[in-house]
C-alpha cells in the first residue's frame, strides 16, 4: 500500500514517514498543496493523509478538490483521505468529513491509532469485512501482520509481505516488476534496482518448500502471478 503525507512540519512528516514504513507501507511526503498536486497526478496512491494549514494553500480545499475531480488524481475521486491537523474544534471536524475526508485525526495524536484507523479506512477502500486476506491457501491477517500458507506460519520482511498483500489483491493477474515498484516502495526506489525480483525470488522460496506445490510465478516478460490453485502454467519460470 502506498501513502501520500501532505505535511509541511519536517520533524512530523519524518516521524510519519519511518513510523508507518515499520508498518510496511511505502510513504511519499509533500510539504506543500503544489508538491501534493505533483504527486496524486501521477501515482495511484492508496491514501493521502491531509494537513489542513499549508504554506500555499488550505488541505481541505485539496481534498474537496479531489473528491470534485478538479485535482487531477490517478487514483481518481475515491481516493482514501484523512485529515492530520491541530484544528480541533467541532465545526472543523465537520467540515472535513463535509469535504469528503473519510477520517479526521488532531494532532497530537498517537501513531498506533493512526494505524488503527487507516487500516479501517483501507478496509472501506476494498469492501473487506475482514482484515483477513485468503487466496487458495495463503492467508494474511493484517491487523496482526502475519502471513501463512496452510497451517505454516510465513516469516516476510515488510517489503514481502507488501508484495504478497499486493498480489493477492490481484490474485490470478499478472502483475508487472512496474507495477509492484509503484505500489509497494516508495519515491526513492530506483526504478532500475533489481531489489522486486530479489524480493519475489525470497517470497517465492518463502511461500513453497521442497513438498509444496508452486503459487508464486513469473511469467516471462511480463510479470508476476499468484494462482489461485496451485499447479504451474505454460511459458513461466522462476526468476
Amino acid at each position: 500500500m502506498r501513502l501520500l503525507v501532505v505535511e509541511d512540519e519536517e520533524g512530523l512528516s519524518s516521524a510519519l514517514r519511518i513510523g508507518l514504513s515499520r508498518e510496511g507501507y511505502a510513504v511519499d511526503v509533500a510539504g506543500s498543496c503544489a508538491a501534493a498536486r505533483e504527486r496524486l497526478a501521477t501515482t495511484d496512491f492508496d491514501a493521502a493523509l491531509l494537513d489542513i494549514t499549508l504554506p500555499d494553500g488550505d488541505g481541505l480545499a485539496l481534498a474537496a478538490g479531489i473528491r470534485s475531480g478538479r485535482v487531477t488524481c490517478a487514483a481518481g475521486r475515491d481516493l482514501r483521505i484523512i485529515m492530520l491537523t491541530a484544528r480541533s474544534q467541532l465545526g472543523d471536524r465537520i467540515r472535513g468529513l463535509d469535504v469528503g475526508a473519510d477520517d479526521y485525526i488532531t494532532k497530537p495524536f498517537a501513531l498506533g491509532e493512526l494505524s488503527a484507523r487507516l487500516r479501517a479506512v483501507l478496509r472501506r477502500q476494498t469492501s473487506a469485512a475482514s482484515t483477513v486476506v485468503q487466496v487458495g491457501p495463503v492467508r494474511l491477517d493484517l491487523a496482526r501482520h502475519l502471513a501463512s500458507r496452510g497451517q505454516r506460519e510465513l516469516q516476510l520482511t515488510l517489503k514481502e509481505f507488501g508484495v504478497l498483500r499486493y498480489l493477492m489483491s490481484r490474485p490470478g493477474h499478472v502483475v508487472s516488476a512496474e507495477e509492484l515498484l509503484e505500489h509497494v516502495w516508495d519515491e526513492n526506489a530506483d526504478p532500475f534496482t533489481q531489489t522486486v525480483r530479489v524480493t519475489v525470488g525470497t517470497l517465492r522460496r518463502k511461500l513453497t518448500l521442497a513438498q509444496e506445490e508452486p503459487l508464486l510465478e513469473t511469467v516471462v516478460g511480463r510479470g508476476y502471478r499468484l494462482r489461485e490453485q496451485s499447479g504451474a502454467a505454460p511459458g513461466e519460470s522462476a526468476p
